[in-house]
């Protein structure tokens, strides 16, 4: 039998799941309704059940196709189990909860149980309450929503969590250090004579080695500063936020600023809504410095082996110092955090011909420095229909290039006013609830509700947008609604790409400006154009392969070997629950562990990889 090749907008990273979407709860709506009482008679019960392990009893709290989504609340891992039957399974298994109690104040903001409607149409009503999970080791926020089932209310999500130790407690505002010694004493070093010796481990080597320090890297570190665990991160790269001031010239984030904030220093208030490339870099720049973060820069990984008994990494740096020498140290860090980026090695096509290309440019995006000023009168053909190529494509035409996107398969389009109305304005947008209120608001869904929700946000997109995905249809680019019709989102947690939020380009496709070749793919690089499957010849100045890039388990494979690499699956998609794979969490390779994504996936994540790296290192959990 013939296997059956889904479309481009179906493919999700290979080894992950393409989740179902939740079925939305029939409800009826009582605004009448006690919103605290009900929330202190389920959380009252889910205690007592709880203390006596009646585990059957907590199951019956929860709808029959109820979720617990948890986040190191119960165990060091991710889960989320849907049905009773699950749930029973799972705390029969072991757990460390000890109880959960509501709260009324979170992030400055209150928060009491309140009743709202679950869905955007408000066909799904019920009530929502903030709570505070309390395990054996420490505590973190958590989340409810109830529903009316027939007379009685049910659990239809719970989300637990651990982000704080009791017995390592993060040294904010009055745990905040005192910075000065008061009194004689002999031999006083001062600040920056004690940082120059922590930053450069000159007595000690790192328990933790961080790999990469873009957003992701510098997250983590910034955590695992707060739990007092030494950490170093190194980067080939000159300086701290090269990795975003060496992308193509015009770069500008298309997240808007609420959404980006980084842990414990946000960006002000006057910064714009948009970033741009190298004033990103610049921030990150200063927060490694603020932070107090050790990074050695122009440093690469020579070598690397794991110990089993020892259970620690023995690593060989190779790192060029500001004056110009050359610094080779063996340390022994217990534990690596890839923090290479989202992806792994870029998709360069080895095209026929290229060799003999004669133009000006021929490179991948990764290396697209910009558009020359004057390019009237110039050709550019740009391989690739998503984010880069239509970015680098609206760079050339500005410039007075000819300029021709290939898109070989569909593209899932979102206008950035659709993002910033629909997808995420409701929850980050300007005079929204504070950040963290907002990130336990979206990240506390489980992933088939995600799912539901965004299947109702695309319906939306499509309205909004209609004009745009008509016109861009009608000029031959093709656009697609993602997996199961859910959107951009959830094409870029299954997939990873395969998408372009809308700055521009789409409307000068539309007006003919930018032209299009749909469908067929390069035959060969001509001395001054492009052949293509189909026979058509196209004259290009430059051509910039804007393909993407491979899974960052292929940057594992070309850092520490094929050995080590094996024993991790691909990054990226959702495994059979609905959580993330390998990302953030256990890799399947003790001691090894993967940081990446956007600014606000790493803003929040990164604090449960320093819980359970902490967790690890003072023997609270065993390595995996």
């Amino acid at each position: 039998m013939a296997q059956v090749s889904l479309p481009s907008s179906q493919r999700v990273v290979p080894g992950s799941v393409d989740i179902p979407i939740a079925l939305w709860p029939a409800t009826t709506k009582d605004e009448s309704v006690d919103a605290s009482e009900v929330s202190s008679n389920i959380v009252g019960s889910f205690n007592e059940l709880l203390s006596k392990q009646d585990h059957m009893g907590i199951a019956g709290l929860f709808l029959e196709t109820g979720y617990w989504r948890d986040h190191l609340g119960l165990t060091w891992d991710f889960r989320t189990m849907k049905g009773k039957g699950k749930i029973i399974a799972f705390l029969d298994s072991g757990h460390h909860l000890k109880d959960v109690e509501i709260i009324n104040e979170y992030s400055s903001k209150d928060v009491k149980p309140e009743a709202t409607d679950f869905r955007g149409d408000g066909s799904v009503y019920g009530v929502q309450l903030f709570i505070r999970t309390r395990t054996k080791y420490g505590s973190g926020p958590g989340l409810a929503r109830l529903i009316l089932d027939g007379n009685q209310w049910k659990i239809w999500t719970l989300y637990t969590s651990m982000t704080e130790f009791e017995e390592y407690p993060e040294p904010l505002r009055n745990l905040r250090p005192n910075g000065a010694e008061h009194g004689f004493k002999q031999e006083r070093k001062a600040w920056i004579d004690r940082r120059e010796e922590e930053s450069n481990f000159k007595k000690t080597d790192p328990d933790v080695l961080v790999i990469g320090c873009g957003q992701a890297g510098l997250s983590v570190h910034a955590r695992l500063k707060m739990l007092h665990v030494p950490t170093l991160i190194i980067d080939e790269n000159d300086n701290v936020g090269d990795n975003w001031r060496k992308r193509y010239h015009h770069l500008v984030l298309h997240d808007p600023v609420g959404y980006d904030h980084m842990p414990y220093i946000k960006f002000p208030d006057f910064w714009p809504v948009f970033t741009p490339k190298d004033k990103l870099a610049d921030f990150l720049k200063s927060y490694a410095e603020m932070l107090e973060l050790n990074v050695w820069n122009n440093t690469s990984l020579e070598y690397s082996s794991w110990d089993e008994k020892k259970e620690q990494w023995t690593v060989v740096l190779k790192r060029k110092k500001k004056d110009g020498t050359v610094e080779v140290r063996v340390m022994h860090p217990k534990h690596i955090v890839q923090a290479t980026g989202h992806s792994g090695k870029r998709n360069y096509p080895d095209f026929k011909g290229m060799e003999n290309f004669e133009g000006d440019v021929l490179c991948h995006s990764s290396e697209f420095k910009g558009a020359k000023k004057d390019g009237k009168g110039k050709k550019a053909v740009v391989i690739g229909a998503c984010n880069s190529a239509m970015d680098i494509s609206q760079n050339f035409y500005e410039n007075g290039y000819e300029v021709t996107i290939l898109q070989r398969s569909s593209t899932t389009v979102m206008s950035s006013k659709a993002v910033l109305d629909l997808l995420i304005g409701p929850l980050y947008a300007e005079g929204g609830p504070p950040v963290e209120v907002a990130d336990l608001l979206n990240w506390s869904k489980p992933g088939e509700m995600f799912k539901a929700i965004n299947a109702d946000t695309n319906e939306l997109q499509q309205i909004q947008d209609k004009e745009i995905l008509e016109g861009l249809n009608f000029a031959g680019f093709k656009t697609d609604r993602g997996p199961m019709n859910c959107g951009l989102w959830i094409k870029y947690l299954q997939r990873g790409g395969g998408y372009y939020i809308d700055v521009g380009t789409s409307q000068l496709i539309i007006d003919g400006k930018i032209k299009v070749k749909h469908g067929v793919g390069v035959s060969e690089i001509l001395p001054r154009g492009v052949k293509l499957e189909d026979g058509t010849e196209l004259e290009a100045d430059e051509i910039v392969c804007a393909t993407g890039y491979q899974n960052m388990r292929t940057t594992t494979e070309a850092i520490f070997g094929e050995e080590v690499a094996s024993k991790v699956s691909n990054v990226w998609g959702y495994d059979e629950e609905g959580e993330t794979k390998s990302m953030w969490r256990v890799s399947g390779h003790p001691g090894l562990w993967y940081a990446g994504g956007n600014l606000a996936i790493c803003r929040y994540y990164s604090r449960f990889l320093a819980v359970q790296i902490k967790a690890q290192l003072e023997g609270i959990s065993k390595s995996a």
